[in-house]
């Protein structure tokens, strides 16, 4: 049985073909079904995300990785030539490899983000429920996911923010002891400002204010989390209740002045107001930044933060690289045991009968009134003779042949010191 792990993610394939392999999440359990029948799988589990699609097989197919490329482009209407020019196919300790460092975010568009570990987890989860994992995958997929754990307790891969929207919020954390306590207004209703709301909502911070230009698109980002919509001229009215202001707009002119500030702080009895310039242009007029219990951050100063903290995580992952090798080899080498088990179940069986039936033929001298000393020694030159008969035979035709490696293996098997043969 050979474990493979085929697939094409954001290094490989352009956005126009990651978007066409994408598994809708309501057709994966049909879908698994039908890989496995085509490409005769023994096991499949598909994990499909917006950066990346890959199957983990288990198959006795040495051609495999071939015949899932057909699959999967008669399955999305793709040119199977096209889809190879993109694709990556990784066979038992490569494939074993390269998934724990998936699962570990190392294989990631954000180094050491977090989120794909969830996803693997789903992943194997469904494919679980189809009956389609077993004990080859099974087994892989519960190594990998104790590898990433050891990989999140043991670096700092996934505690240092390497996004805008989450150092952002990083920061807020540094400023505010309890984000739970704290009203949010965010300025825009953009992708970033929208990846802030989800950070901040994760953070803890429960009323969120969404300021937009236009009022329905505030209302849909609002909505997601629960806050409330206004349009940018009540931003005024709002800023007094404001603890964490987080502006990113397409405005080429500032939306929020010193004046609105200040008056603001003097309603607030100067408890302060952290504020993210995310924009380029700036939102935040730059005077605003001068004023007492105010921590006024901009895109330059995160990209500080960020790249520092890149540089952190890149040291990280190789620690964490360090970690997979060991899993890997571990895999690996457990999975070599477990092959051998067969192996000597066999030789034990065949000992077994060979001794029951020289067993056999001792009972019967016995009842037949031979003497015990007599049997015993029959006995005992009888289970030899059988137990090394086969073994015999094969080792003098090796050697007839030159394999020495043969006559090596049975020595260092038994712990045999051969004859010195010198004349010394």
């Amino acid at each position: 049985m050979a474990l493979l792990a085929l697939g094409i993610n954001h290094k490989t394939a352009p956005v126009e073909v990651r978007e066409r392999v994408a598994f809708a999440p309501e057709k994966l359990a049909q879908a698994l079904h039908e890989a496995r029948l085509h490409a005769r799988l023994s096991e499949v589990a598909i994990l499909s995300t917006c950066n990346r699609t890959e199957l983990y097989c288990s198959t006795t197919e040495l051609e495999g990785s071939r015949a899932l490329l057909e699959w999967l482009g008669r399955y999305h209407g793709l040119d199977v030539d096209e889809l190879q020019r993109c694709s990556y196919a990784y066979w038992d300790d490569e494939a074993v490899r390269h998934m724990m460092r998936v699962a570990c975010g190392l294989d990631s568009l954000v180094l050491g983000e977090p989120q794909i570990l969830g996803q693997l987890k789903s992943a194997f989860s469904v494919s679980q429920a189809e009956g389609l994992v077993s004990v080859e995958l099974g087994r892989l997929f519960r190594s990998t996911f104790s590898v990433a754990k050891n990989v999140r307790t043991q670096t700092a891969i996934g505690q240092n923010p390497v996004s805008v929207a989450y150092a952002a919020v990083s920061l807020a954390q540094h400023i505010f002891a309890d984000l739970g306590k704290s009203r949010a207004l965010l300025i825009g209703a953009g992708e970033t400002i929208e990846l802030v709301a989800r950070h901040l909502k994760r953070a803890g911070v429960q009323q969120i204010t969404v300021a937009n230009r236009t009022l329905a698109r505030a209302l849909s980002v609002a909505e997601e989390f629960n806050g409330r919509a206004i349009e940018l001229g009540q931003i005024p009215d709002e800023l007094p209740q404001t603890d964490i202001l987080i502006a990113s707009t397409a405005s080429q002119l500032p939306i929020l002045g010193k004046g609105a500030v200040e008056a603001a702080l003097k309603k607030r009895k100067h408890r302060p107001i952290f504020m993210v310039d995310i924009a380029v242009p700036r939102d935040i007029e730059p005077q605003v930044g001068e004023l007492n219990d105010v921590y006024l951050y901009t895109v330059d100063d995160l990209k500080e933060v960020i790249e520092e903290n890149q540089r952190e995580r890149q040291s990280a992952a190789r620690d964490a690289e360090g970690i997979i090798e060991t899993g890997t080899l571990e895999y690996m080498r457990r999975l070599r045991e477990l092959d051998a088990v067969d192996t000597l179940t066999l030789l034990r069986q065949s000992a077994h009968e060979t001794a029951a039936q020289e067993l056999e033929k001792a009972m019967r001298m016995l009842a037949n009134g031979k003497p015990a000393e007599d049997v015993l020694q029959r006995f005992a030159h009888g289970l030899t003779n059988k137990l090394l008969h086969q073994p015999t035979v094969q080792l003098r035709q090796a050697s007839a042949e030159g394999r020495e490696e043969l006559l090596q293996l049975v020595q260092e098997l038994y712990q045999l010191t051969p004859p010195d043969h010198s004349g010394s």
